[in-house]
């Protein structure tokens, strides 16, 4: 981990792993954690990459921009890259770091293709219906979000706490009761270890980073998705309850160049927990090189 003085003078925190050689993958985390989890991690390294992971402004030890656009994450990820010294790379991100993600693959030069996993669509999309499918907690948080910065911070100041806080077997039970299946194993394994860490890292110092993100969620995100020109896989469980399956379906008929895999069953953590593999795979096989000998083997 590095800690990264911006042009501006804010502060950022870095986390750079894995092999030199590779095509880099630039990682955008979800609202409320900000380390990738093991499984994702690990298999980035396998895959002969370095994996690149940014805290955004707010999160752990990287300081506020209040008021923040989703856009305005390119800025930050562009002096990241340049101190890394990444020319060409995949951007990746999952939940709310699926539209940081699409900022990116729209307005950074270099990028090959991203991969969007389980990721939020627009507040004000044309025809989505956003609130549709998430469960009663979501709603209430969405719909504190649209009122005030007041009223999500109340409500976010609660759940941080149920996250980051040990909880009772009762409490546990309480809260997975109330997931699909898929997502109520996984949480009751390893997975939800690497879960836990990664909210207490994102907010050691705060819930500013999570209200700040999903204040800029339900406002224009400050670019199109019709600017995004590299291929795009979107991967979205369709029993998610957190960030529903039309969420996904809606962003990938937005862009020029998308491929939606509906995965059957899976949830919003259980999709991240177990189908990594071939999510990169996927991701992989954007690369022009690889597009062109899939053209030239068919």
């Amino acid at each position: 981990m590095a800690m990264l003085t911006l042009k501006d003078g804010r502060v950022l925190e870095v986390r750079v792993s894995g092999p030199e050689d590779g095509v880099p993958v630039l990682y955008h985390h979800g609202t409320g954690g900000t380390l990738p989890t093991r499984n994702f991690e690990n298999a980035v390294h396998e895959r002969g990459s370095k994996l690149i992971t940014l805290s955004r402004a707010g999160y752990a030890d990287s300081t506020r921009l209040a008021g923040r656009a989703v856009v305005d994450v390119v800025a930050d990820a562009s002096e990241v890259l340049q101190i890394v010294g990444a020319e060409r790379f995949f951007v990746a991100g999952w939940s709310g770091g699926g539209p940081h993600a699409l900022a990116c693959a729209a307005r950074l030069p270099g990028v090959i293709g991203a991969l969007v996993i389980s990721g939020i669509a627009p507040y004000d999309g044309a025809g989505l219906d956003f609130l549709s499918g998430m469960s009663r907690d979501e709603v209430t948080e969405w719909n504190a979000a649209l009122q005030s910065e007041a009223q999500l911070r109340a409500i976010v100041e609660r759940s941080a706490a149920a996250l980051t806080q040990p909880q009772s077997k009762d409490d546990a039970e309480d809260v997975t009761q109330n997931l699909p299946p898929a997502d109520a194993a996984v949480l009751a394994g390893q997975f939800a270890d690497d879960l836990a860490a990664a909210n207490r890292d994102g907010l050691s110092s705060g819930i500013d980073g999570w209200v700040d993100d999903e204040l800029a969620f339900t406002k224009p995100w400050g670019f199109d998705l019709d600017e995004v020109k590299v291929p795009v896989s979107v991967w979205h469980g369709d029993q998610d309850r957190n960030v529903p399956f039309g969420h996904g379906r809606w962003v990938a008929e937005q862009l020029t160049d998308a491929s939606l895999t509906r995965a059957p069953g899976e949830g919003h953590f259980s999709l991240l927990a177990g189908l990594v593999n071939p999510m990169l795979d996927g991701l992989a096989a954007l690369s022009p090189d690889d597009r062109h000998q899939r053209r030239d083997d068919a």
